[in-house]
């Protein structure tokens, strides 16, 4: 069996090499690069918001029993007795035996008495009857904490993208990308052994640095290997389904697990994860090698001025800000109304993330032939009235349909937008893509950095529902001026390329093909199969 093994093994690496120049085996690393990156970032949604509450909560039993422990020394027996034992298991505390007739005389109802996870000096609480949280004024505080943390990755990744996009241009694509997952392997470590709110801090802003390398770097391969804007519509859209899946299987693994296994794992099995995705990326890209840009890419000042990119960039910000400003509210919303458990905390986002993945793939095709400018528009209406429906589910079932709304509208305007942003710079600027697509992701990392910090005090101050109904009116506000997408102009040049039935690429492919003229005949080359 070894010597077979050894075979088998040899023919994928040999393949492997083969295909090494493949669009598809590059897309599949890009997919995995999004989809860890995106499983990372929203598996902590759930775990977060219960276990910080859960360790500012640990304080006030601490603090309360110096008092009472002095109180009843007299009373409780000579020292080195105990009247009670913590269990590590289920964080309770068992009342035992002693030698008190008040200890003797507790009720059995008494002896398990529910304990929220404390320090080292316990006190049995009473029993609520329920899942609900013992103080609501302090589980409303923890918006702000939560969404700051939330928001830290985003932003940190706001400040890195105009760095990465230039930087790909110079040294290309493949360096940036595997830095992008040493990075996030780190952060994942530390997220899994952190246990106090600046490391888990330190660790969401690690990430921030390791996703804009990878977002950044990933998305302008594909557009460099994908010069048709249909395939790269389409490669585009399969890249997102990774993000998509990422955020799918993110809230829902993270609760479970954290709920019946515990914080560290989900997040140590991500990091197994990720070292696959990294010895892939190590064999197949070369990190090591330097290839840069054939040719100079348009600055990114210039491409910021561009008013069609930065409708663009607006579409995706405002449309995923919806789902940021959810992601650390709407679990303390819920614990606060619906006395939601830990579980379904997360899985309250899987019909978000389901029809998000839907959306994604349908319309990474179907956007190229109804226009992509109208599948945004539909779409950034649909997320402004989905997300005013969220406030009024009384229980976790009447998530499920504005939540799907949500998801779903979202996927139609990052697969219309993310391949538009190329097809701009190919019809108006030079086509090089680190640099737009590092404004696309600076569109993103912006719904993502203001939408926590920013939610996170409208819902402590004026309420959730009021927070959903303020986002949902952007949306709904901003969705027109997706209408000025629909015929962009672009350079002369470049149009008399794209009108020219001489040319043996597709009425679609851009300048980055090699192109030789021969009289009145063009003739373009493709590198890629």
């Amino acid at each position: 069996m070894g010597f077979w093994d050894a075979v088998r093994q040899l023919r994928l690496l040999s393949w492997l090499r083969e295909e090494r120049q493949s669009r598809k085996i590059i897309l599949f690393i890009v997919f995995v690069a999004l989809l860890l990156d995106n499983m990372l970032l929203t598996v902590v949604v759930p775990i977060i918001p219960s276990y910080l509450y859960t360790m500012d909560e640990s304080l006030v039993p601490a603090a309360r029993n110096i008092t009472a422990a002095a109180a009843s020394s007299s009373t409780t027996g000579p020292p080195g007795s105990f009247q009670s034992i913590v269990s590590l298991y289920d964080n309770t505390v068992r009342v035992t035996g002693g030698n008190t007739t008040a200890a003797r005389s507790s009720s059995s109802s008494d002896r398990d008495l529910p304990l929220l996870p404390v320090g080292p000096t316990p006190v049995a609480l009473a029993p609520q009857g329920d899942d609900c949280p013992n103080s609501s004024k302090k589980l409303l505080n923890e918006n702000v904490k939560v969404g700051l943390l939330f928001a830290s990755k985003a932003t940190v990744q706001l400040i890195t993208n105009p760095f990465i996009g230039p930087l790909t241009n110079r040294i290309g694509y493949q360096l940036p990308i595997f830095v992008g997952f040493c990075i996030m392997f780190l952060s994942t470590i530390m997220f899994a052994f952190s246990s106090s709110y600046v490391l888990l801090f330190l660790a969401r802003s690690m990430q921030g640095v390791g996703s804009s390398c990878s977002s950044v770097a990933g998305m302008g391969m594909l557009a460099s290997v994908y010069t048709d804007d249909e395939e790269r519509g389409h490669a585009i859209g399969i890249a997102l389904g990774g993000l998509a899946l990422g955020v799918l299987v993110g809230p829902p693994f993270g609760s479970v697990l954290y709920e019946f296994v515990g914080k560290t794992a989900p997040f140590l099995i991500l990091a197994f994860l990720a070292l696959f995705d990294g010895a892939l990326q190590l064999f197949i890209l070369q990190p090591t090698k330097v290839e840069p840009e054939t040719q100079k890419g348009t600055s990114l000042v210039n491409l910021m001025k561009d008013p069609y990119i930065l409708i663009a960039a607006g579409a995706i910000c405002f449309g995923n800000m919806a789902i940021a400003m959810m992601e650390p509210t709407l679990p303390i919303w819920m614990m606060e109304t619906m006395c939601s458990r830990k579980w379904q905390l997360g899985v309250a986002f899987l019909p978000a993330s389901i029809s998000y993945l839907i959306g994604t793939y349908i319309f990474g095709t179907l956007a190229n032939k109804i226009g992509r400018w109208l599948c945004a528009m539909i779409g950034m209406f649909v997320v402004g009235i989905s997300v005013i429906c969220v406030p009024f589910a009384t229980n976790i079932y009447g998530l499920i349909l504005p939540n799907f709304g949500v998801g779903f509208a979202i996927g139609m305007v990052d697969s219309s937008m993310m391949p538009i942003m190329g097809y701009l710079v190919d019809l108006r600027h030079v086509s090089v893509y680190g640099s737009v697509y590092a404004i696309a992701d600076v569109a993103f990392c912006m719904g993502f950095a203001l939408g926590p910090s920013i939610g996170g005090s409208i819902a402590e101050n004026i309420g959730f529902p009021w927070l959903m109904t303020i986002i949902g009116i952007v949306d709904i506000l901003f969705a027109p001026l997706c209408i000025f997408l629909r015929n962009p102009p672009g350079q002369e040049e470049k149009i008399a390329i794209l009108m020219d039935s001489n040319c043996s690429m597709k009425t679609r492919s851009y300048s980055t093909q090699e192109c030789h003229n021969q009289g009145d005949d063009m003739e373009c080359d493709d590198d890629y199969d």
